[in-house]
């Protein structure tokens, strides 16, 4: 079985300070899957822009890397989707902002609106650098649902190409699954009991998925397995945080409404305050 999740990745640039960290991650990234690279400008083309672009991106001529660039006038929030769907891009490529007075990161405004109305997986960075900064932990969701069978697969694959040697699976388990109340010894040893019979089973659900996967992707991989009891969303996020992962891997969301927005839940937890580079699937 061969795993090819991103065959074009695309990213939205403005011809600011950052312009170059954020081609050089892109690049790179579009070099270690092999996949062709979309440059998209929410304004009018230049000579003089394409010109820089071409400069700044001669650095990975040895590498064959494929790309075309995308001017587009109009709303980001509602321009980048539609040109992600247009090209049939795979990955969008984000920048987070820094929160003013504290070493954490947010979604800023029209990147979580982006965010949402993605069609496609989503990278969100904190911290784009023009050299490479080594991808070495990988933390991937591994709560029960349909998608994370092929989260976790997502996940050995960017192991693989991005030469990571760990990935953790963190299982969120809501703590309502231990129905009892702890008021004495006996009624604690019953509940102990019962969190380690449903940390077995979540054990081996994921221990089966990883069967599955080609062994090319799974081997030289330190593979650490995870339960929490928590809250989902912001459990993993507190985990890759203080684990100091490289990369938060998390399912997509549904449909959000409304009343997700007001009340934060799963991946708005993440989107509220990034603990490290996450990547969102869909």
């Amino acid at each position: 079985m061969i795993i090819k999740p991103f065959k074009s990745i695309g990213i939205g640039i403005a011809f600011s300070p950052n312009l170059k960290a954020n081609l050089y991650e892109a690049a790179r990234l579009s070099v270690f899957f092999k996949s062709k690279l979309y440059l998209i400008h929410i304004g009018t083309s230049s000579e003089e822009k394409l010109a820089t672009l071409k400069t700044m991106l001669q650095f990975f001529e040895n590498d064959h890397l494929e790309y075309d660039v995308v001017f587009k006038e109009g709303n980001p929030v509602d321009v980048i989707p539609s040109v992600t769907s247009e090209k049939k891009i795979d990955l969008l490529i984000l920048g987070a902002l820094q929160r003013e007075g504290f070493l954490k990161y947010y979604v800023g405004s029209i990147a979580r609106k982006i965010t949402r109305k993605s069609h496609c997986s989503v990278l969100l960075l904190i911290k784009p650098s023009v050299e490479r900064v080594p991808c070495k932990h990988i933390v991937v969701n591994g709560l029960k649902d349909p998608k994370t069978e092929a989260a976790i697969t997502t996940s050995f694959y960017v192991a693989k190409h991005l030469k990571a040697d760990k990935i953790t699976i963190v299982e969120e388990i809501n703590t309502d699954q231990v129905n009892v109340k702890v008021d004495d010894d006996k009624s604690l040893r019953k509940a102990s009991i019962m969190k380690e019979r449903i940390k077995l089973r979540e054990n081996s659900r994921i221990k089966d998925i990883i069967s599955h996967i080609p062994e090319t992707y799974t081997e030289n991989i330190l593979v650490k397995l995870q339960p929490i009891f928590g809250k989902k969303g912001y459990s993993i996020g507190h985990y890759a945080q203080i684990s100091r992962a490289d990369l938060l891997i998390m399912n997509g969301p549904k449909k959000m409404t409304f009343w997700d927005r007001l009340f934060p839940h799963d991946i708005e937890h993440i989107l509220t305050e990034l603990p490290t580079d996450v990547l969102i699937l869909q």
